[in-house]
């Protein structure tokens, strides 16, 4: 029998449970999806595979809890970004694309391209589309007490700015390709990848408030 470290069954439930997120946030980022298997993230905590499955049925399932972990933390970080409410709206649409733009330098961006190449059920699916539906909410509230009709498709329209900033980025996790084109000439095109993270940050921000303003 496992030892119990809390001071109740529940509690160690608990700990147990975030010790396996924690875990298996890391292999997502540092291996990814192919490698994220219930055993996987067992074994990085030293839990018997037969422990992990009270927890996980599935590397779905995994990435299932990971989104429902982190997608409310984000959302809440986001909102915190474009308050107070009434600021002038260029600086509350860039303080929500920095703090998006942060997403992109932690574990839980690893999630993104994940749930674009695993197949969930479709009821995970709606839950995800639902949950990302939270991480744009700050900013089409934003928008609208602003007086721009069209709040929530702008500032799902205004989401794929953001990820064009993410690919340059993190460009690894991505999937993006490292060599650059060759241009009709011959000449090798300029590289994206060579401007600074400082600067694909301001021009990422830039293009945003452009779009909404």
């Amino acid at each position: 029998m496992p030892r119990i470290s809390a001071a109740t069954v529940a509690d160690h439930r608990a700990n147990q449970h975030a010790a396996l997120l924690d875990a298996a946030r890391e292999i997502l980022a540092a291996e990814g999806v192919q490698a994220l298997t219930p055993a996987a993230v067992g074994a990085r905590i030293g839990l018997a595979r037969s422990s992990v499955y009270r927890y996980f049925a599935s590397t779905a399932d995994i990435l299932a809890q990971l989104v429902e972990d982190a997608f409310p933390r984000w959302s809440a970080r986001l909102r915190a970004a474009v308050a107070p409410a009434g600021g002038p709206l260029p600086d509350r649409i860039r303080a929500y694309g920095r703090a998006a733009l942060d997403f992109v330098g932690s574990p839980d961006y690893a999630l993104i391209p994940a749930l674009q190449t695993i197949g969930l059920p479709p009821e995970c699916r709606a839950r995800v589309e639902e949950l990302h539906g939270e991480l744009t909410a700050p900013l089409a509230d934003a928008l609208r007490e602003a007086g721009m009709d069209h709040p929530a498709l702008r500032a799902d329209l205004a989401w794929g700015v953001v990820r064009a900033g993410a690919r340059h980025l993190a460009p690894d996790i991505a999937g993006r390709e490292t060599a650059p084109p060759e241009d009709p000439a011959g000449d090798p095109a300029e590289d994206p990848g060579a401007e600074s993270p400082e600067r694909i940050v301001e021009l990422t921000l830039d293009m945003l408030t452009r779009a909404l303003c």
